[in-house]
């Protein structure tokens, strides 16, 4: 199977930032943090949802190039989600202006899921490297594991955004992960299996 560039793939990967990046550069709206908190949550949410995909489409669709192919460069979707996810909370943070109010929204539903999403991402983020995944051996699998809270939590972080609003768009991106998800649960652990002969 013909592997697609990784360059080409971080380009692909990188094109929603550079409007962002250009937005940033001309500088002429004060509000530019506070517009550009949607598209990097929601691209941070949608590259990890594209990485989960890879393990029950591949399931699914068994000797696909389509869902092997992205079996194979799930990581790169998954680092990318963590650099939209870290703009994502800079920009948060940047557009709070303050550490008093900062901290005086922690308690609030929709933020302190996303501050814990954020927190989860960051060792899955930081060993993405090849370098790691020879190093922790069967860890590093165990580790990211902690991906689906990670998702569990950004669901939640971005459906309860301004009194639920989020609910609609969060689960149109996350429908289809849960529905091929809990595929994979049936598949795995409750489908009905032929007896073994005696």
């Amino acid at each position: 199977m013909a592997r697609f560039s990784p360059y080409w793939l971080w380009l692909v990967l990188a094109l929603p930032a550079f409007g962002m990046v250009a937005g940033l550069v001309e500088g002429n709206d004060p509000k530019i943090y506070h517009q550009l908190l949607h598209p990097t949550g929601e691209f941070a949410a949608r590259f990890t949802i594209i990485a989960m995909l890879a393990s029950p489409l591949a399931l699914i669709f068994k000797g696909w190039r389509g869902p092997l192919w992205l079996k194979k460069n799930r990581r790169y979707f998954g680092v990318a989600a963590f650099f939209y996810a870290i703009a994502h909370t800079v920009f948060y943070v940047i557009d709070a202006a303050t550490l008093t109010k900062v901290i005086a929204e922690l308690p609030k539903l929709y933020i302190w899921t996303g501050w814990l999403a954020f927190a989860i991402f960051i060792p899955l983020g930081v060993t993405s490297m090849d370098y790691f995944v020879r190093v922790m051996g069967p860890r590093w699998k165990t580790l990211q594991r902690w991906t689906y809270a990670a998702a569990a939590l950004t669901l939640l972080h971005w459906a309860s955004l301004h009194n639920w609003e989020g609910l609609a768009p969060a689960l149109v991106h996350f429908g289809p992960l849960i529905v091929l998800e809990a595929y994979r649960i049936w598949y795995w652990y409750l489908r009905p299996r032929p007896a073994r002969a005696a």
